[in-house]
């Protein structure tokens, strides 16, 4: 039996030689990643990886694009984080521009691999693609997974710092250059980044200073959305889902779909206009909300057309048309246990007829502000000819005040006649022309439905009065 200061000697040479393998090992680690091109990174260090252990002393993280119906924030995150880390190593990289972005899309085809190093651990990213066997109105599902490949030990690293500094980023680079979506049901534009949404650039250019509306009420609006974006902590403590419902009503013409867009804007949130008409039923309802991401604003125009939802028991069902939405499957979600499924979301309904809609509707906590859209006032033509024009004072300014209070005009009405000339005397003037011929053909109506409102009532005392002889001729007979 050897004795212990021999076993004590071997040991210590054995530690020596392990330290001076691992030296070797991390120094050749840090010219690779200085010298050699990522490509061969992965090579190298896969190999070097094997003179300390085995693939099983590797893990791999799946990060799939969807979690459930929703998507995965930290799927989304990571792939804007490696489109930063594209060089010329890749093979294939998928390449897109939209008109309003400054610089190109990038990102990882299926099979490329990228090395990434974060505080001295090194992580290998690999996107994978899987066609699924359940179909969609576009043909099958594609699931995509991005796969995060690192050693064991660094584990905890990897999930409480290097993830965590991936999120971070990607918002950092969302910021920088963000391009606001409209997103609507089925792929279009060539962009199907949603699932069940297609999406493409919203370049609506409607802001707050633009709009035509009562400055007081576009006040109250601002201020309501600055207190919610920043009260995520509140909603929590109170218990209470982080959205926000607004209703949009008043007559066509007065700015309901711009105000969405100056929201969007003001925002930086993304819109998805979803037509309830198109939908099956509760269930598919439920997956396509739950589907939106956060920081979005839901749109449901023209809620008193899109279906009959006054019913909050029964379905509408036609022969002729597929869907079988209720009013019921619409409220579970506005308020309902689903209603927490997503964070700082607004939904917003936009109605001609407000006294149309089911008060189930209308209540708080599902739409909390009520706007109204009016016919264009004073303040909203100020607003108007300046952004048209360019003025802010003009002779006929007074007289074009005094007459839109006296009728109906919209904001889509007069920005439509101030755009004909870019001569303020020669818009102003045709402006006021067509005002006054409104008024005209208003006062013609009114007084053609006051002479039947007479001939009515003539009718009625006729009536009255043969009735009244009918009786005294009943009273004679007796006699």
């Amino acid at each position: 039996m050897p004795s212990t200061s021999s076993v004590l000697s071997a040991y210590t040479s054995f530690t020596a030689s392990a330290m001076l393998v691992k030296t070797v090992i991390n120094e050749v680690q840090t010219v690779t990643t200085q010298i050699v091109p990522k490509r061969l990174q992965e090579i190298i260090l896969s190999k070097l990886g094997g003179l300390c252990g085995n693939s099983s002393s590797q893990m791999t993280l799946a990060i799939d694009e969807f979690n459930g119906y929703s998507i995965n924030q930290l799927y989304e995150a990571s792939e804007i984080y490696l489109g930063a880390k594209i060089d010329a190593s890749l093979d294939r990289v998928k390449v897109s521009k939209s008109p309003k972005e400054k610089n190109l899309s990038m990102t990882i085809e299926e099979g490329e691999k990228i090395v990434d190093i974060f505080q001295g651990v090194h992580v290998l990213w690999e996107m994978t693609c899987l066609k699924t066997e359940e179909m969609s109105k576009s043909g099958k599902f594609e699931k995509r997974v991005i796969e995060l490949s690192f050693y064991k030990k660094d584990m905890e690293k990897v999930v409480n710092s290097y993830l965590p500094y991936v999120m971070e980023r990607s918002d950092a680079m969302k910021e920088e250059d963000k391009v606001l979506k409209l997103y609507a049901l089925g792929p279009f534009g060539g962009d199907i980044d949603g699932g069940s949404w297609g999406s493409t650039n919203l370049h609506h250019p409607a802001t707050f200073d633009t709009i035509a509306m009562d400055p007081s009420l576009k006040q109250a609006l601002i201020d309501d959305l600055d207190r919610f974006v920043k009260r995520r902590s509140f909603y929590r403590k109170v218990g209470k889902a982080w959205k926000r419902g607004y209703l949009l009503y008043g007559p066509p013409g007065t700015g309901k779909s711009s105000l969405i867009a100056a929201m969007a804007n003001y925002l930086k949130f993304n819109i998805y206009d979803l037509e309830l008409a198109n939908i099956f039923n509760n269930s598919e309802l439920r997956r396509l909300l739950v589907s939106t991401a956060n920081r979005s604003i839901l749109v449901i125009e023209d809620i008193d057309c899109s279906l009959e939802l006054q019913n909050r028991q029964h379905a509408r069902y036609d022969l002729n048309e597929r869907s079988q939405v209720t009013l019921s499957g619409l409220l579970n979600f506005i308020d309902g246990l689903w209603s927490s499924c997503g964070d700082e979301r607004i939904i917003m309904f936009t109605t001609n007829h407000k006294d149309r809609l089911d008060p189930a509707l209308l209540r708080p906590g599902r739409m909390d502000m009520h706007i109204h859209m009016s016919y264009c006032t004073p303040s909203g033509f100020r607003i108007l000819v300046s952004n048209y024009l360019g003025i802010n004072s003009h002779k006929l300014l007074v007289e074009i005040d005094e007459l839109i209070t006296e009728v109906k005009v919209t904001p889509a009405e007069i920005a439509e006649e101030l755009m004909k000339s870019e001569d303020a005397d020669i818009a102003l003037e045709g402006l006021i022309k067509f005002v006054k011929k409104k008024t005209e053909i208003g006062n013609k109506r009114k007084a053609t439905e006051e002479t039947d409102i007479d001939i009515d009532e003539n009718v009625v005392d006729s009536k009255r009065l043969s009735t009244k002889k009918r009786r005294q001729l009943k009273k004679i007979k007796k006699f």
